[in-house]
């Protein structure tokens, strides 16, 4: 019997640490272990995790954190999930939230694709946050954009009934793509302006926005909310 050649999944990220500062590597030894889920194939309690059933956002690629934590401070009736793989913004991430007492915050180190097919569970988030992820601007690594029907569909699955996917770039086509996916998709409508009943955020600018701006890009933000007739359906995958 010949075996089955393995295909090594398509990431959308490339690991690169750079330099520890003292107090990043001093965050990640004393801080990480009090914020950290860690990950694995069982689905998270988020109740138990959090001691509370306040609505959970997630922010997958969250970078430095000023975001995150801004957030964090000004919502302290919300949970949050951050998603990083870089251990120096993790590092950051956590001398912010110990900085502003930020005890609504928990950290996750690890590919956020794994973490919403394996640990997520169904309609328990009230919103994802992916801005600017990484534009891959040639076409030959668009197909390492993290925006696809794959990620859709865990999205989908992963939010509840009204949950909002907000999406932001600076790059235009990928703002283009990402509209177009979203879409084509059966369970995602695009909307304007979210209800601020139940998407209360206004977002700050990131520092790759600030950095986007000052090359001249226009940014972009997209909302897609889940429809509320399409819950029941089951997500359909790529992998």
């Amino acid at each position: 019997m010949t075996a089955q050649p393995h295909h090594r999944p398509i990431r959308s990220f490339v690991r690169r640490e750079g330099r520890l500062t003292p107090a990043q590597d001093r965050a990640l030894a004393e801080l990480l272990p009090r914020y950290r889920i860690l990950p694995g194939n069982e689905q998270l309690d988020l109740v138990e995790i959090f001691g509370n059933r306040q609505p959970v956002v997630m922010e997958i690629g969250f970078g430095n954190g000023s975001l995150l934590s801004e957030q964090a401070t000004r919502h302290p009736e919300v949970n949050f999930i951050g998603i990083e793989v870089h251990r120096p913004g993790v590092g950051r991430l956590l001398q912010q939230l110990e900085l502003h007492e930020n005890h609504n915050v928990r950290v996750m180190n690890h590919d956020a694709v794994e973490i919403l097919s394996h640990q997520v569970p169904s309609r328990s988030l009230a919103a994802i946050w992916l801005f600017f992820p990484d534009p891959w601007p040639k076409k030959r690594h668009h197909k390492r954009r993290i925006l696809n029907r794959q990620f859709l569909d865990l999205a989908a699955n992963a939010l509840r009934e009204g949950g909002v996917l907000h999406l932001a770039t600076d790059w235009q086509d990928y703002a283009l793509q990402m509209q177009e996916i979203i879409e084509e998709h059966p369970r995602f409508s695009l909307t304007q302006n979210p209800d601020p009943s139940s998407y209360p955020f206004s977002r700050p600018a990131t520092h790759f926005e600030q950095r986007g701006q000052r090359k001249g890009h226009t940014i972009r933000d997209l909302y897609a909310t889940v429809k509320e007739d399409n819950l029941d359906a089951e997500p359909v995958c790529d992998n």
